[in-house]
Order: C-alpha cells, then structure tokens, then sequence
C-alpha cells in the first residue's frame, strides 16, 4: 500500500478496521421509520439548506495532512447537524467534510462520499487516493470524504483511553478474564464520565442522518458511496433508511448486517488462524532476516512460545520512554492486527514485530522498528489520537449481554478449537457495561443495487459475511478475489481485476450481468 497516515494505518492494524472491523437480525429501518420523516422533520430544512464555508483544509502550521489535502485541490468545510435529530433544535455539533471537484465537468455524473470503515476511520483526507484509484473516471466525480460525528476533525470525543483498542483478550485463564471484566467496565465508565450526554447519539443511524444533510448541502439528489469494512454496513444502513437517495455503492469487505454486534470478531477465528498459517509458511521461506523458523510449523511454535511466556509475564520490547510492556491480553491483538493483509511489505512488517517478540520471550534484549512505534503507542496505550469514538458507535447501535458469566463461557467453549483467538474474539467489552442504545438496529427489508466486493480470505469481515449481505440485497453483485488473505480491496490491494469491475461500475453505474470473480496475481 501507499504511506498512509497514522489514522489509516491504525485502521489497517485493526482492520476494521475493526480493528477490528471489525467487530460487529438482518439490518436497517424500522417499519415505522420512513426516509420522509428523516428529512423533512421540523426543524431539518436549516441542516440541508446551509451553506457550506469551502476553503483551506490546514488547520495550523503543523497540520501536514492539510498541507497536503490543500496541494492535491482538495477543499474543507464543516457541516452543522443536530447532535440527537429528535431534537433539532437542540445541540449541533460539527462533521468535518473535504471535497476533491469533479474536473471532467463534461461528464460530471455527480458526487460519492468515502468511508474507511472501523467505526471509528476518518476519511477526510483520503479523497486524493480514491481519486487515483478511480483512474479515469475518478475526473467526473466530486469526491467527498468526511471524519464522521466525533471522530478526526469533527466535534470531538476523546475519553482519554489507556488504550487504543478494547479488543484484548482475556488470556489464558480466569485470572485474566477477571482483569479484562475490571478493565472493560472501567473503559465504559471513562467515557461515561467524559461526557455521558453525547454517547447516546454516536451511532450507525445518526452517521447515516449525517450523510443525508451531506448530500442536501451538495445539492446532489443521489449520492454515491465507497464504503471499506465497517464502512459497508454505513453504506447499508444508508440505503435502508434513505430509498431513492443513493446512486453507486461499493461495499468492499461487507459485514453481514445479521451479525453485526459488539463482539463484531466472533466468527472470525478460522480465516484469522488460516491467514496465520499463511504467514508462517511466508515466514519461513524468510528465516534468515526474521529468525523465527524454517518450516511452517517451526514459525507457528515460535508463535507459540511468544504467547507462553507473555502469559508467565509482560514481555518487555523496546527501551526508555518506547519501552511497552506486552501481556497475554496483547499480544493475539498485536498477532490479529498483523494479517489483515497478504502484501509482501505487510508481511515483512509483522515479520519485524514478531522477531521481536521471539527475542523478548527469551528474555533478550529488543529494538523495535521505528516505523512500528506509533501504532504500538496508539494500541497499547492510547496515545496519539482521541480513543472513545469506535466503542461509542458499537456499544451505541446494538445491545450487548451484561452477564460477564456468558463471555467466559463462550471463551472456554472455544479455548480447544481456537486456542490462540477464541479468548480475543469472545472477549467482554466496554458494551458490557454500556447504556442501552435509544434505537433499535436497522434491519435490511430493502433491495438496493450495489457493487460488493471480497476476498475469500478475508480475516476481518469474513467472506461469508460479503455472501449473505448479498443475498439479503438480491439486485446486487458479488465479485470475489480468490486466494487473498486481505481486508479491503479497491484501490488498495493493486489486483486489476477487481479495480476494474469497480470502476467500470462507477462509471456506467451498470453492475455486471451476473457475480465475478478475480484471482489473486502473482507477487
């Protein structure tokens, strides 16, 4: 891939980025919700009609991603919307959107709004790169990217986190567990304390909401969307509770609407296991830089030895103030945020962070790579960037169990088939401990053309999740990578098979006939 920011490359660790993306009954509006209501409700006309302040998207003078965003075209404005819309006269809080204009006016077909997934992803500054990716019809596009409500450049929430990620594990045993349930609890009741009166409204549906009173300050009557991850179940969502509004979809590594939840990684433990091994055996061919092993099985052992003694004690990597202390409850979250892509540099990324490890369980002094210091500071600490946003969105959309008896008994359920990712994927988490959501999930009742794309080794939304979302929208078409152990496509994996059925869609906004399917190229 690209130099991405630490916000993308944070996505990318977790991959959904859930990070997870990753975590999450068929979706979308309610019977008695209807797109009129959502758009017409007293008070919204003011959200839709506002005029939008374009301009400069720098910040301040160290803001390096506005230098760059204002020498690519691009412009920014904040859009006002109401913080709870059943009540618009309310509070308002800001979106922050960027927009990259169209310069094939000729044959402008309109706008399409970006979503990197996550929850949690910002998209304000990625508009050039979807710009590249469309090739040549990214020219008759604006190109829309926005950081959704409380997320990047938008009114923030930052419940100062000990950590980047809550999805940890619970360890190798009750002990673990315990700490995990403490600590869960403690996260929800941090963000709770930073501002209770806003949690509330940080949901799917109000990003959605948001989206729309986007699309009204655009003038556009329809818009389209390219949606990453978690980004695919926004963009469902959007089709459900706004009919008639959406142009092109691209919905590139889909959660089934069904099983988004707040243990949003159930399910995942094959693919991640498979994409593992895949690794391993990648690894070994590499033995000489990496040290871990010479077969497979050599590199899964060290695998293993690392989690051992992370359980027996923190290992420690790094020194002075990039000193970070690694227990059992990290490190499958370090070993899940490894392999959400098959890249020869990601492998060789993960490969460095995993040879550090194996010194560290040997109790060995370690130096770890630069390059990997800012995401090991965001994940294990939460340093870096406003941590908060992604839990709120999950814990905010759907209900979770409360009984911290149930998590342990799905984690000991699954401890002997899922050894290494039962314990992280079953885990308890901040929604444990949330308020309950003030809306219920948005059920899918709806067809809605769209352009859905996968890889068969997805190990973060899994490729059955792509399958059943297209079944569930029965007008929409499937193209499939096989042979790949990644989590988002488009423009990103460099496969041209898949970039071109995407845009060739964009560009005619004909989908194919009947599904493809892509292979994996060679390298």
């Amino acid at each position: 891939m690209t130099t991405v920011s630490p916000a993308a490359r944070r996505a990318l660790a977790v991959g959904l980025t859930l990070a997870a993306c990753l975590t999450s009954s068929p979706v979308l509006a309610t019977a008695a919700e209807t797109p009129a209501q959502d758009s017409s409700g007293a008070g919204l006309d003011r959200y839709y009609r506002q005029h939008l302040g374009w301009g400069s998207c720098v910040k301040g003078p160290d803001d390096t991603t506005g230098r760059d965003l204002d020498q690519a075209g691009v412009q920014c404005a904040d859009v006002t919307v109401p913080l709870d819309y059943a009540d618009p006269r309310g509070r308002t809080i800001t979106v922050a959107i960027s927009r990259l204009k169209a310069t094939d006016t000729r044959h402008r077909i309109g706008a399409i709004l970006l979503n990197n997934g996550g929850p949690g992803g910002p998209a304000l500054q990625s508009p050039p790169q979807a710009r590249a990716s469309m090739k040549e019809v990214g020219a008759r596009y604006d190109i829309v990217g926005f950081d959704p409500r409380f997320i990047g450049r938008s009114t923030a929430l930052d419940c100062g986190l000990p950590v980047g990620m809550t999805w940890l594990s619970a360890g190798t045993g009750r002990a673990g567990f315990d700490r995990q349930v403490a600590l869960q609890k403690s996260l929800a009741d941090k963000c709770r304390a930073t501002d209770a009166a806003v949690l509330p409204h940080i949901t799917t549906r109000n990003t959605a909401r948001d989206m729309d009173v986007i699309r009204g300050t655009l003038g556009e009557r329809k818009i389209s969307f390219l949606g990453y991850s978690y980004g695919t179940y926004l963009g469902t969502v959007y089709t459900q509770m706004f009919p008639g509004r959406h142009d092109r979809m691209v919905l590139d590594g889909a959660i089934n609407p069904s099983d988004y939840r707040p243990r949003l990684l159930k399910g995942t433990e094959r693919q991640n296991e498979k994409a593992l091994s895949d690794w391993a055996a990648w690894a070994a061919e590499h033995h000489d830089t990496y040290g871990l092993g010479r077969s497979r099985a050599e590199v899964l052992a060290a695998v293993d030895r690392i989690v051992a003694a992370a359980a027996r004690g923190p290992l420690t990597i790094g020194a002075g103030a990039d000193a970070f202390r690694i227990d059992d409850s990290q490190v499958p979250l370090l070993l899940f945020s490894g392999i959400a892509d098959d890249t020869t540099p990601a492998r060789a990324s993960f490969g460095e962070l995993l040879s550090v490890l194996a010194k560290a369980a040997e109790g060995r002094p370690t130096t770890v790579p630069p390059m990997l210091v800012p995401e090991l500071r965001y994940v294990l600490r939460g340093e870096g960037e406003p941590t908060g946003a992604q839990s709120a969105v999950i814990c905010g959309d759907v209900a979770a169990a409360r009984d911290p008896e149930l998590y342990w008994r799905d984690i000991e359920r699954n401890r002997t088939a899922h050894p290494l990712f039962g314990a992280l994927t079953n885990n308890i988490n901040p929604c444990a401990f949330w308020d309950s959501p003030r809306e219920e999930p948005t059920r899918v009742r709806r067809d809605a053309p769209a352009l859905i794309v996968a890889a068969t080794g997805d190990p973060r939304t899994t490729y059955e999740g792509s399958v059943e979302l297209h079944k569930q929208l029965p007008s929409s078409r499937l193209v499939t990578l096989e042979g790949a152990n990644r989590h988002a496509l488009f423009g990103r994996y460099g496969n041209a098979c898949v970039d071109d059925q995407v845009n060739r869609y964009l560009a005619t906004g004909k989908l194919p006939a009947r599904d493809r399917t892509c292979v994996k190229q060679a390298g």
